[in-house]
C-alpha cells in the first residue's frame, strides 16, 4: 500500500496576503453594491416610488433566501447524511486504496467543504431565483381574466400567472434532487458506501436507502411534470401553422401524458418501497417501464397519429383547433373588436375624373391636413433654424402631435397636427472647452424651449421650402403657450448611451451658475439661472457627497465648491429610463413625445403589460415585430423577448422640468395590470386623474400598432381552411424610401377622415400588401381620438383590383419623366434628393391618394433638407409640383387642389385623360443634353444657372448663412422653371 500523498500547505505570509486580498475584494464589492442600492433608493425616494423599491427588494431577497437555503441546505444535508452513514470498515481493495488519499485530504476539512458546497450552490440558486420576482408577484396577486380555456375548463389566469410559477418550482425541485443525488453518489463512492470495482456487495444499506429515496423523489417530480405537461399543450407548436393544442395533442398526447403521470407515480412508489424490500429489481423494472412508456405512448403513438391520421386531411382535422388559435390570438393582441370595411368594390383600373374629384372635395378633412413635413427627415432643418446655440439639439426623429388652437383667419378652434420637438440640452454637442467637469455637470444642465410647425403647412418651395414655425425661439413665443420651457429631463441628456448627471442648486443670494438661454436671442450675452424645481436628490451632506463620489467615481463631489449645502443631483434623466425604473413591470414604447400640458413641457409615454403564457396565442419576438425602418434611428428598440399577450395598459408622463413621473391606468380591464396594481398599491393612478388636456394629446402607440398589424397579416382570416392554406395572407410592405433596404415601412400618424366619417381625426395608419406581392391588400388605422380611442379599422381591398402598394407607387414616381429629370438635377456633388414619408390617404369609398414630399439637401457640413416638390398618385395618375394643390390639379384637373376651401365649385375644364402607366423596366430619364439633336441656348443657360445656384447654396450651407441660402434656393427655383419652360418651348426636343 502506497503512503498517502501529503497535502501542500501555504506559508504564513502567503496566507496573510491571500486573506488581505480576499478581504479587500469583498470590501470593494460590498461597498460598491451598497452604494448602488443606496443611490437607487434615493432616486425612488425622490420620485415617490419607494413602494416599488421596497417591494422589489423584499421579493428578490425572499426568493434569494428561500431558493438559496433550499438548494444549498438540502444538497449539503444529503452530502452530510451520506458521510454520516459511511461504513466504518471498507474492503481492502485496490479501488479503496486509491480513494484513501482523497479521504485523508477531505477528512480534516469536511466542515469547510460542506459549508462551501452549501454556500456556492445556495448563491447560484438564489441569484437564479431572485430574477423571477415578477413570476412570484404575479402568482401571489393573480387576477382572473374571465375567460375559460376550451380544453381544460380553467380560467386563463391559471396559464398566465399560476402555470409559470409551478414550472419554476418544479425546475428548482429537479435541480435540488439531481444535485443531492450527485453529491450523495460522490460521497458514498469516496467513503466506501458505493463500491464500483470491489467484488461483493456494491452498496451499503445506508447508501441504498438514501439513493432510493432521492431517485424516488426525482421520479415523483417527473410525475408532477407530466401532469403540468398536460396544461403545457396549450403552447404546442405541433400544428405548424398555428399555436396551441392540435388534434394529435388532444387525442393522443394528452392521453399519453395522463397515463405517464400514473406510471411515474408507480415507479416512485417502487423506489420508496426499496427502503423496505431491499431489492433493486422492482424499482429497476418500474424505471424501465417508465422509459419504455414514455417512448412508446409519449413519442411513438403521437407521431403515428400525426403521420397517418392528421396529415392526410390536416385542414379538416385541425379546423376546430385553428379556430381556437385564431380566437385566442386575437384576444391576446387586442384584435377582437375591429371594424372591417370592404373598400373600393366598384373601382376598376381607370380613374373616373369627375367621381374622383367629387370624392376628393368631399374629403376636405383629409386633403387639407395631408402632411408635407416628415418628422423623420427634418431634424437637420429644425437644428439649422431653431438650435440657437450649439449646446442645444433636437432628437434624430421628431414627433407628431395635434393641438386645437384658434384659426388665425377665423378665430374658430381648429385641430391640426404639428411636428413638435423640445429644444434639449445636447450633451454630445458640447465643445472641448465646454466639456470640463464644471461646465458639463454644473453649467450646461438643461435645454430650453418648445418648437412646433403645422405638419401640413410649409413656406412655399419658391420661398425656401422650410417649416412654418408657429412656436419657436427663446424665450418661446407663438400660438402654443409655454410657461415653463426649461428641459432638465430629456432624450439627449446622455453621452454614449450613459446618463449625464447634473449638479444644480445654489445657496440663496449666490450668483446663478447654470446657462439658461442667450440674452434676447443674441450670440454674445447669456442669461443664467438656478434650478428651483422639485426634482433631484439633495447632496448637501458630506455622507451624500461621498456616496455620489463613489458611485460616479468623481472626486469633485467632495472637492468642488460647485457642490454645496443647497445642491441637488439630477440623474436617470431620460424619460423612458425613468418610467422603466419606476414601473419595472412595464415595457415602454420606444418613442416618447413632448407635449405642452398646462403650460409645461411634458413627456408622454406608453407602457405595455406583456406575457408569454397566454394559451393558444401565437408567440412572437417583441423586438423583432416592433422594429421598422426607423428603429434605432430615432426610436428605441424594444427588448427581443418572447411574448404572446400585450396591452397598452398605462399612459405615463414625465415633467421635463422637475422629472415627476406619473402613471395612469389606461386599460382598466387588463388583468395583468390589475395584478401588478395589487402588488404595487398606489403606484398607478386611476384613469380619471388624467386632465382633459392630457387626454387630448394621447396617441395610439406605435410599437403596439406594429405588433398588431403584424399579427393581422394572418389572423384577419376567419375560415380555418383559408388560414391553414395561407389564403388571403397579407404582408407589411418595405419602406420604399429607404433605397432598397428590406426594412418594414413605419406606420404614420395622420389627421384624416375615415370612410363614412365627416370630420378628420388623429390616427395611426399603415398599408398592407398581399403576401409576396407588391399590390395593396388592406389599409389599417387606429384612432387616437379620445372619444373613439383605440378603434381599429381595416379597409379590405378586393383581391382582383390592382391597387398599387407603396413600392409600386414609389416606382411610378421615380419613372415619371419630370420626376426623373429633376432627380438627376438634384443628384450632384453639392446636393442630394431626400424622399419624405409616403402617406396613404383613403379618399371617399373608392380611392387611395398617395402623397409624398420631396426634399433637397446639400452635402455640406451644415446642410439641411428643404422641401422642393410634392408628389401625388391616384390610380394611374401622377402629380408633381411645387405645392400639394398644384399636384392635385395635375391629377384631377383644375380645382382638384381647392377641395379644402371651395368644395362646391366644379372644375373649369375637364380632367385630362388617365396617364398611361410606364414600364418600370424601361428607363424614362431624359437625355442629359435635353433630348434634341443639339442643346438649345436657353437650356444651356438654364443648366448653367442651376449649377451656379447649387454652388452658392452649398457655400451658404457650409457658412451657416441662412439669408444666402434662401436667395440661392430662390435662384435655383427660377433656374429650374426656366429649364422646364425651355423644354416645353421645344428647346429640349
Amino acid at each position: 500500500m502506497r503512503p498517502p500523498v501529503p497535502v501542500p500547505t501555504l506559508s504564513r505570509r502567503a496566507k496573510l496576503a491571500i486573506g488581505a486580498i480576499a478581504v479587500l475584494l469583498v470590501l470593494f464589492t460590498v461597498v460598491g453594491s451598497l452604494t448602488n442600492v443606496y443611490v437607487d433608493f434615493l432616486w425612488f425616494e425622490e420620485t415617490g416610488f419607494t413602494e416599488v423599491f421596497w417591494t422589489e427588494l423584499q421579493t428578490r431577497a425572499l426568493l434569494f433566501a428561500v431558493a438559496g437555503v433550499a438548494t444549498g441546505g438540502l444538497t449539503a444535508l444529503a452530502v452530510y447524511l451520506a458521510y454520516r452513514f459511511r461504513p466504518a470498515f471498507r474492503p481492502m481493495s485496490l479501488e479503496q486504496q486509491n480513494l484513501e488519499r482523497y479521504r485523508q485530504s477531505l477528512e480534516p476539512r469536511r466542515g469547510l467543504v460542506l459549508t462551501a458546497i452549501a454556500v456556492v450552490l445556495g448563491l447560484f440558486a438564489g441569484f437564479t431565483a431572485q430574477a423571477s420576482w415578477e413570476t412570484w408577484l404575479s402568482f401571489r396577486n393573480s387576477t382572473d381574466f374571465g375567460r375559460t380555456d376550451p380544453q381544460f375548463g380553467v380560467d386563463v389566469s391559471f396559464f398566465v400567472f399560476d402555470y409559470p410559477f409551478y414550472r419554476l418550482l418544479l425546475g428548482f425541485g429537479f435541480a435540488i434532487a439531481i444535485l443531492s443525488l450527485i453529491g450523495s453518489l460522490l460521497t458514498h463512492y469516496v467513503f466506501g458506501g458505493l463500491r464500483l470495482q470491489t467484488p461483493g456487495q456494491k452498496l451499503t444499506a445506508a447508501a441504498r436507502v438514501q439513493l432510493s429515496v432521492l431517485v424516488g423523489v426525482f421520479v415523483a417530480l417527473k410525475s408532477a411534470a407530466y401532469w403540468l405537461d398536460r396544461y403545457g399543450l396549450v403552447y404546442s407548436e405541433r400544428g405548424g401553422e398555428f399555436t396551441g393544442a392540435s388534434y394529435t395533442d388532444v387525442n393522443a398526447l394528452l392521453v399519453s401524458k395522463t397515463i405517464l403521470v400514473w406510471v411515474a407515480g408507480v415507479c416512485a412508489v417502487a423506489f420508496f418501497a426499496n427502503i423496505v424490500v431491499r431489492n433493486f429489481l422492482l424499482p429497476a423494472m418500474a424505471l424501465v417501464l417508465l422509459l419504455v412508456s414514455s417512448l412508446v405512448i409519449g413519442v411513438a403513438y403521437p407521431a403515428i397519429v400525426q403521420q397517418f391520421v392528421v396529415k392526410p386531411s390536416a385542414n379538416e382535422k385541425e379546423a376546430p383547433y385553428i379556430e381556437r388559435a385564431i380566437a385566442s390570438t386575437r384576444e391576446a393582441y387586442g384584435l377582437e373588436d375591429i371594424d372591417y370595411v370592404d373598400y373600393a368594390r366598384d373601382t376598376g383600373e381607370q380613374v373616373d375624373p369627375e367621381k374622383a374629384l367629387a370624392e376628393v372635395r368631399a374629403n376636405a378633412g383629409t386633403i387639407e391636413n395631408a402632411r408635407l413635413l416628415d418628422p423623420n427627415v427634418l431634424e437637420g432643418t429644425f437644428t439649422a433654424r431653431q438650435q440657437i446655440r450649439n449646446v442645444y439639439g433636437f432628437p434624430e426623429k421628431l414627433d407628431i402631435d395635434r393641438y386645437t388652437l384658434p384659426d388665425p383667419e377665423t378665430g374658430e378652434p381648429r385641430t391640426q397636427d404639428y411636428i413638435v420637438a423640445a429644444r434639449e440640452l445636447n450633451s454630445a454637442g458640447l465643445s472641448e472647452n465646454q466639456a470640463s467637469w464644471i461646465n458639463r455637470h454644473t453649467v450646461y444642465t438643461h435645454g430650453n424651449g418648445f418648437v412646433a410647425a403645422p405638419a401640413n403647412e410649409i413656406i412655399a418651395a419658391r420661398e425656401g421650402g422650410v417649416p412654418d414655425f408657429t412656436t419657436r425661439d427663446l424665450p418661446t413665443r407663438g400660438n402654443i403657450q409655454v410657461d415653463q420651457g426649461r428641459i432638465y429631463y430629456g432624450e439627449l441628456i446622455q453621452d454614449q448611451g450613459q446618463d449625464v448627471y447634473s449638479v444644480v442648486g445654489a445657496p440663496e443670494g449666490s450668483e446663478p451658475r447654470e446657462f439658461d438661454r442667450p440674452e434676447d436671442g443674441s450670440d454674445e450675452g447669456q442669461i443664467n439661472n438656478t434650478y428651483d424645481g422639485e426634482g433631484g436628490v439633495a447632496v448637501g451632506s458630506f455622507f451624500r457627497q461621498l456616496t455620489f463620489a463613489i458611485y460616479y467615481r468623481e472626486r469633485n463631489f467632495i472637492l468642488s465648491s460647485a457642490v454645496n449645502d443647497a445642491s441637488k443631483v439630477l440623474y436617470v434623466r431620460d424619460p423612458r429610463d425613468r418610467v422603466e425604473k419606476a414601473a419595472p413591470f412595464l415595457e415602454v414604447d420606444g418613442d416618447p413625445y413632448p407635449a405642452v400640458i398646462d403650460g409645461r413641457v411634458t413627456w408622454i409615454l406608453d407602457g405595455y403589460t406583456t406575457s408569454d403564457s397566454y394559451p393558444y396565442a401565437e408567440q412572437r419576438q417583441l423586438g423583432e415585430v416592433a422594429a421598422d425602418a426607423l428603429t434605432g434611428t430615432g426610436t428605441t428598440a424594444l427588448p427581443d423577448e418572447t411574448f404572446n399577450y400585450i396591452r397598452n395598459s398605462v399612459k405615463a408622463t414625465v415633467d421635463a422640468y422637475d422629472g415627476t413621473v406619473t402613471l395612469y391606468a389606461w386599460d382598466t380591464q387588463d388583468p395583468v395590470l390589475q395584478t401588478f396594481m395589487k402588488a404595487f398599491p398606489g403606484v398607478v393612478e386611476p384613469r380619471g386623474e388624467m386632465s382633459e388636456e392630457l387626454v387630448s394629446h394621447v396617441r395610439y402607440p406605435e410599437d403596439l400598432f406594429k405588433v398588431q398589424r403584424d399579427i393581422l397579416t394572418r389572423y384577419h382570416v376567419d375560415n380555418p381552411q383559408d388560414f391553414y392554406n395561407s389564403n388571403d395572407r397579407w404582408q407589411v410592405p418595405d419602406d420604399p424610401t429607404r433605397g432598397g433596404q428590406a426594412d418594414a415601412q413605419p406606420p404614420y400618424y395622420i389627421l384624416a377622415q375615415r370612410p363614412g366619417e365627416t370630420e378628420a381625426t388623429f390616427q395611426l395608419t399603415s398599408a398592407l400588401n398581399a403576401f409576396n406581392r407588391q399590390n395593396l391588400s388592406a389599409f389599417v388605422s387606429a384612432s387616437s381620438d379620445p372619444e373613439n380611442y383605440g378603434k381599429l379599422q381595416v379597409l379590405r381591398l378586393p383581391g382582383n383590383t390592382p391597387f398599387k402598394g407603396p413600392q409600386q407607387v414609389q416606382q411610378s414616381f421615380n419613372t415619371d419623366d419630370d420626376v426623373a429629370r429633376d432627380l438627376n438635377l438634384f443628384r450632384s456633388a453639392d446636393s442630394k434628393p431626400v424622399f419624405g414619408n409616403l402617406l396613404t390617404l383613403p379618399v371617399g369609398t373608392n380611392g387611395l391618394l398617395y402623397v409624398e414630399p420631396l426634399y433637397v439637401e446639400g452635402t455640406g457640413e451644415n446642410s439641411f433638407p428643404l422641401l422642393r416638390k410634392v408628389l401625388v398618385n391616384y390610380g394611374d395618375r401622377v402629380g408633381y409640383a411645387d405645392t400639394l394643390d398644384e399636384a392635385l390639379d395635375q391629377v384631377f384637373g383644375p380645382g382638384g387642389g381647392d377641395s379644402a376651401t371651395d368644395s362646391e365649385d366644379s372644375p373649369d375644364t375637364p380632367a385630362p385623360p388617365p396617364a398611361q402607366p410606364t414600364d418600370p423596366a424601361t428607363p424614362t430619364t431624359p437625355p442629359a443634353d435635353g433630348g434634341g439633336d443639339a442643346p438649345a441656348p436657353d437650356l444651356d443657360a438654364a443648366v448653367a444657372d442651376m449649377n451656379a445656384a447649387l454652388g452658392r447654396l452649398a457655400d451658404a450651407q457650409r457658412s451657416g448663412d441662412f439669408a444666402a441660402q434662401g436667395q440661392a434656393l430662390a435662384d435655383l427655383q427660377r433656374a429650374v422653371e426656366a429649364y422646364q419652360s425651355a423644354q416645353q418651348a421645344g428647346g429640349g426636343g
